[in-house]
């Protein structure tokens, strides 16, 4: 399985000076997205290997140029693909990964057309609630803003998390996004 190889150049990038995000996207946010990704796979029935693939390289761009930000999910794509051909991957699971990587923003309005892409997009928006700490960090630290701004970053970021989640993504958090809209509750 490729999954172990790509997992160890994930990682290797993550450590990267050109990460913008630093260590962290690896340990609090990448590892998390995979852990759930393969977690809804099994419950759902769907392509473990893909959703794992999807999942480890959705937001590799970031870790390799601070300048893909705004686009990686394009980036991300387009470097999955360049990466699983060098590995010989089969070219219809390569479109596969790529479909996933380029709709799992919320942000961004693509149809998921698999429900391995719908699966990434959960896995991804599960990582927010997942790692809370470390969306603070990402608005504080990285974006640099102050403390009302950055709260508000956050409190946005989860309920936008939330919405794009399937009803199966929603069961899984559903507690702890109760107990934070609790703890932070917008203003």
């Amino acid at each position: 399985m490729l999954v172990p190889k790509i997992r160890k150049l994930v990682e290797a990038a993550a450590k990267s000076k050109n990460n913008l995000y630093g260590y962290s996207a690896w340990t609090h946010h990448i590892v998390l997205v995979e852990k759930y990704g393969a977690r809804l796979a099994k419950q759902l029935y769907a392509n473990e290997e893909i959703v794992r693939l999807a999942c480890l390289l959705h937001d590799y761009s970031c870790l390799v140029n601070k300048k893909f930000y705004r686009r990686h999910h394009q980036h991300s794509a387009r470097l999955a693909e360049q990466i699983l051909k060098a590995e010989k991957y089969p070219q219809e699971k390569i479109k596969l990964i790529k479909d996933c990587i380029l709709s799992h923003r919320g942000s961004v309005k693509l149809k998921k057309k698999t429900l391995e892409a719908k699966i990434l997009a959960d896995a991804d928006a599960l990582a927010h609630f997942a790692a809370l700490d470390d969306l603070f960090f990402l608005a504080y630290k990285i974006l640099k803003l102050n403390t009302d701004d950055g709260r508000q970053y956050v409190l946005r970021k989860l309920d936008r998390s939330w919405q794009k989640l399937s009803p199966t993504a929603k069961e899984i958090i559903r507690e702890r996004y109760i107990l934070i809209k609790k703890v932070f509750p917008l203003k």
